[in-house]
Parts: structure tokens; C-alpha cells; sequence
């Protein structure tokens, strides 16, 4: 089993820069995150395999943000720069026990965390 919380969501401005953590128990392999737009449905954001070896990015955040993992304090971060409002949404951590990427099915979920981007 693995449990998974969130922080570090806010109130930024447009072109601001937030960092958001997520801390995991048990044994996570690969990590991600998405995120859920008011409106919309839950969407993928950023994912990292096991060893932090290989990362993905859907388009629209790429080259903005960036995932990262750290296995002995088990967190799993996302460095978010050039904010847009478009980024406003709920952010929610994932993990899943297998240890490589290659599909967006993950079987664990924290809570969520809230950005929220002004213009």
C-alpha cells in the first residue's frame, strides 16, 4: 500500500514559479502527476520512473516544468516556472508499483493540492 500528500499549492501570479511536493509511504515505483482544471476532467502533467532515470511531459508543460523524485526521503517533487493561468487546477500526486513508464494508469492518489494562477 501507498499513501501519497501534497503541498505547496497557492495563490501565484502569472509567470511565477511554485514547487510542489508530494510525500510517499510504503514502496512507490513510477510517480506522476496531473492535474484537474475546473470544468475538466483529471489530465496527466508529468511522470518519472523508479530510478528518476526517465521522465515524460505532455506538451503543454514542457520546457515549464519539471518532475524529480528523491527515493531515500521518498518525495516526489514539481518545479513549475512560467505559470500561466491555464495551469490553474487541482494537482494530484500518483504512484503505481511498477517501476517503468509507458502508460498513464496509476493505482495510487493523494489528495490534491491547489494552484491557482492570476492574470
Amino acid at each position: 500500500q501507498v499513501q501519497l500528500v501534497e503541498s505547496g499549492g497557492g495563490l501565484v501570479q502569472e509567470g511565477s514559479s511554485l514547487k510542489l511536493s508530494c510525500v510517499a509511504s510504503g514502496r512507490p515505483g513510477a510517480m506522476a502527476w496531473f492535474r484537474q482544471a475546473p470544468g475538466k476532467e483529471r489530465e496527466p502533467v508529468a511522470a518519472i520512473n523508479w530510478s528518476g532515470g526517465a521522465t515524460d511531459y505532455v506538451d503543454s508543460v514542457k520546457g515549464r516544468f519539471t518532475i524529480s523524485r528523491d527515493n531515500v526521503k521518498k518525495t516526489l517533487s514539481l518545479q513549475m516556472n512560467s505559470l500561466k493561468p491555464d495551469d490553474t487546477a487541482v494537482y494530484y500526486c500518483a504512484a503505481d508499483r511498477r517501476i517503468v513508464l509507458g502508460t498513464w494508469e496509476y493505482e495510487y492518489w493523494g489528495q490534491g493540492t491547489q494552484v491557482v494562477v492570476s492574470s
